[in-house]
């Protein structure tokens, strides 16, 4: 991204003229024109620019504790990736873990999709208002089965599944919140592969 863009985007989250909406294949050819470079601070949600968070340590530390967790119990046929690209239909964030299925090398040329992806988690602490809003709306819209948001503000995380989409509308219809000394389920394609505890996650 040039400088003057991105100074555009830190002026105002509102824009005060009228805009273009882009499509993802918009997005995809910014990038393949050198117009956004790999790196540059934003994401592509439904449709707009959106700046990143700032990350400090805190959210560092608990993104490493839940690669780590996730890792130890993901069976063969996964892989866990981490703070890269999902395309959906009309976005393209970059969520902080991601359980999905088959080998990395499937992805030489093209981004997961959903249908790829078993379980998604954000790490949220200034983010939190974000990830329970729009990221989970992108999420259910795209059909995650599960969605975790690990908590920091409240040193909980809050688990989605069941995913509901109809017309503009997209929620998930289960709702559940581990706190300390409690233990998480994960299933893959319905199959248990362990649990892991709220406590692991947590710096």
């Amino acid at each position: 991204m040039t400088t003057s863009l991105i100074a555009q985007i830190e002026v105002s989250d509102i824009p005060t003229e009228p805009i273009w909406r882009l499509s993802i294949d918009d997005y995809h050819a910014m990038i393949d024109s050198g117009i956004l470079n790999s790196g540059d601070p934003i994401e592509f949600l439904e449709g707009w620019l959106v700046r990143k968070m700032t990350k400090n340590p805190q959210h560092s530390t608990a993104t490493r504790l839940v690669r780590r967790a996730i890792e130890r119990i993901t069976p063969s046929g996964w892989f866990v990736d981490s703070q890269e690209p999902l395309t959906t239909s009309d976005s393209e964030p970059e969520p902080d873990v991601a359980i999905v299925r088959g080998d990395e090398r499937d992805f030489a040329s093209s981004h997961p999709r959903p249908i790829d992806i078993s379980l998604l988690i954000e790490v949220s602490d200034s983010s939190l208002a974000q990830d329970r809003g729009q990221k989970k709306r992108i999420y259910a819209k795209a059909g995650i089965p599960v969605y975790w948001i690990v908590n920091l503000v409240d040193r909980t995380v809050e688990v989605f599944s069941q995913p509901f989409h109809q017309d503009d509308s997209a929620h998930y219809e289960v709702a559940d919140t581990y706190r300390p000394a409690e233990s998480i389920p994960v299933a893959l394609d319905g199959a248990m592969a362990g649990e892991i505890a709220v406590d692991d996650l947590m710096p």
